[in-house]
């Protein structure tokens, strides 16, 4: 599978995005993310008001640059899993080789940037809702998955919800854990030492009720 080369305009397009989201959640780590106005950050970066907004309708989207992957990525890692693999091994290998990579998805964030974070209110329900619309995309993933509906052929779509909302959980647990330890001060090596232990006994956990669902 190849990947279409950026193109000059896209690739200047996606810098500015970022170098924007970088300069915003720098000032928000300093001063607190409800004191700083989408004008404050548009003139920091040099670049127009409406810019800021054409790029990141919300605010809080400024900080979670990332909410675009955070949501489709489960949904993704099911989609493209291996031939015998199942929806959770493919999501168990996919965990374990982000905390290899101490992937910012996974919680690795730094400390300045996690109590920015959980200092904010409206950041943390934005996290809520990212974490119910990922939900939302693996159910629809596995729905479609053949060898899914329920023994009366009608309940796929409720048993896909519920296998997508235990998936998910597990995964937003893990990540509520990777933030508690780096705000406790924990460097990356030892949160993610941690995580280790606890993702597997998690996904051991969920190994005998969800093992053999949507195998590939």
């Amino acid at each position: 599978m190849t990947t279409r080369p950026m193109g000059l305009r896209e690739r200047k397009k996606k810098e500015t995005r970022q170098q924007i989201s970088n300069i915003a959640t720098r000032m928000f780590i300093e001063r607190g993310f409800d004191e700083v106005t989408i004008a404050e950050i548009a003139q920091a970066a040099e670049v127009a008001k409406m810019t800021v907004t054409n790029y990141f309708p919300r605010k809080e989207d400024l900080v979670l640059d990332l909410h675009d992957e955070i949501v489709a990525h489960p949904a993704r890692t099911v989609a493209e899993r291996a031939s015998g693999e199942s929806a959770l091994a493919a999501l168990r290998r996919d965990y374990f080789a982000a905390l290899e990579r101490r992937d910012a998805l996974l919680g690795f964030s730094g400390r300045p940037f996690a109590r920015t974070v959980t200092g904010s209110p409206a950041l943390l329900a934005r996290l809520r809702e990212l974490h119910e619309q990922r939900e939302t995309a693996l159910a629809a993933v596995l729905a479609g998955e053949p060898g899914t509906d329920g023994a009366d052929g009608t309940t796929g779509d409720v048993i896909a919800r519920m296998v997508a909302g235990q998936l998910v959980s597990a995964l937003r647990v893990l990540f509520g854990e990777a933030i508690r330890r780096t705000l406790d001060g924990e460097d990356e090596d030892t949160v993610a030492a941690a995580l280790h232990t606890s993702a597997t006994q998690v996904f051991d956990l969920l190994e005998p009720s969800l093992g053999a669902y949507a195998v590939r």
